[in-house]
């Protein structure tokens, strides 16, 4: 993390590691947030334990062989990096969104999932914790991002300030969020453009004007645009860097990508 002196003075962030470990789960609801996220509500008693400290965790999800039949000996599962959503102790539940917006497996499994499927999980290996005491807060992403976004934004105490900017393909995408800050939501429609090759999202944190106080900003999407976004926080909005986090949940043309853009 750059700029921790800063950091240090101001806020508490700090990286938290965890123990590892692989629970086998059952999918015990399927459902729609918007014609294109679904969320599955994973359960069983290898949940147990479960810890997710902050909301831009990732879990690791390990796949079933689209022909059903068990990864042999020396394949190498396919597995993708999600948000854990929602993490209830009480019901045993874990909630899970999947964007569709790309036929991977990840999309492929979500598409046809049914109650009583299993899938197994591993993580979260650790969280990136960041103290709600900042006047205000920034968030920045695609639909990969509003799992994580929507996290946060429930659990914020009410004194908080949040400006949400978000690209989807169309208003039928727009989510409801529920939290105690006071927010304002700016949703962004690409329309038919394909996602992560447009400069909504640039443009529209260019133009933002930023409040008074102390803030943290958040971005995830397309990675190349990440990594932009950044810049214009830091260099053209002088944002101190220790209070932006800027990460790539996807790139074009790879497949598995995860990348945080620091100095």
């Amino acid at each position: 993390m750059t700029d921790t002196s800063l950091a240090d003075q101001k806020h508490r962030i700090e990286r938290v590691r965890h123990e590892t470990k692989r629970r086998s789960l059952t999918v015990a609801r399927v459902g729609r947030v918007t014609p294109n996220m679904i969320r599955i509500t994973l359960t069983g008693a290898d949940l147990q334990g479960f810890h997710s400290g902050a909301y831009d965790d990732h879990v690791k999800l390990f796949f079933p062989r689209p022909d059903g039949k068990p990864w042999a000996e020396d394949e190498k599962p396919t597995a993708r990096d999600y948000t854990p959503r929602r993490y209830d102790p009480v019901a045993n539940e874990l909630d899970v969104d999947f964007s569709v917006h790309e036929a991977g497996p990840a999309t492929l499994w979500a598409m046809q999932a049914a109650v009583g499927q299993t899938l197994n999980i591993g993580g979260p290996r650790g969280s990136f914790v960041v103290s709600d005491d900042f006047d205000w807060y920034l968030f920045v992403g695609d639909e990969t991002a509003l799992p994580a976004i929507g996290r946060r934004l429930e659990e914020l105490r009410p004194q908080a300030k949040v400006i949400v900017i978000a690209e989807v393909s169309d208003a039928g995408e727009e989510q409801t969020f529920t939290s105690r800050a006071s927010i304002q939501t700016i949703w962004l429609h690409r329309g038919k453009a394909a996602p992560g090759s447009t400069t909504l999202l640039d443009d529209a944190v260019a133009k933002q004007k930023l409040p008074a106080g102390e803030g943290y900003a958040w971005v995830a999407c397309e990675s190349l645009t990440a990594k932009r976004l950044r810049r214009i926080l830091v260099e053209d909005h002088a944002h101190p860097k220790a209070w932006v986090k800027a990460a790539g949940y996807w790139k074009h043309g790879t497949a598995n990508v995860h990348e945080t853009h620091n100095d």
